[in-house]
């Protein structure tokens, strides 16, 4: 049964893992899961490429305008520059993330010897302008 999402937020997120999706096709991967839930935890999207497994976790925020987020003179005090959404992966979220990709590679009967990373996509979208920035951290240690 798909997701449903009612709240502004979790439809802004919605948005930002379509995004994801779409940028992730046009670099080569292939989507395997979207929104593998367990009680304990979440996988946003599991995708493939080039024989490597890549779990990945996404971020999304909406602004007025995609200038918020490249400011021409950065001033630290200004509440809208202090935001940054991969700064909600908090040591308890990873942990949860570990747990479910461990519960996905065995439930899945993922080869042990399978190569696999977790990334962070970060997706800063303008839905007025309809227009997104996609920021990648790669490998994340867990």
């Amino acid at each position: 049964m798909p997701k449903i999402f009612t709240s502004k937020t979790q439809k802004i997120g919605e948005i930002g893992e379509n995004i994801a999706v779409r940028f992730l096709m046009k670099h080569g991967f292939s989507i395997l899961d979207r929104n593998y839930t367990k009680k304990w935890g979440e996988i946003d999207i599991v995708a493939e490429k080039e024989g490597k497994l890549y779990f990945i976790e996404v971020k999304s925020v909406s602004r007025e305008t995609l200038n918020t987020f490249t400011p021409k003179s950065f001033n630290a005090s200004d509440d809208r520059y202090q935001y940054r959404p991969e700064d909600n992966m908090h040591p308890w979220k990873m942990k949860r993330l570990s747990r479910t990709i461990q519960t996905y590679l065995l439930n899945k009967n993922i080869d042990e010897e399978m190569e696999w990373q977790v990334d962070l996509l970060v997706v800063y979208m303008c839905q007025k302008e309809k227009k997104a920035k996609i920021k990648v951290v790669s490998d994340i240690i867990l």
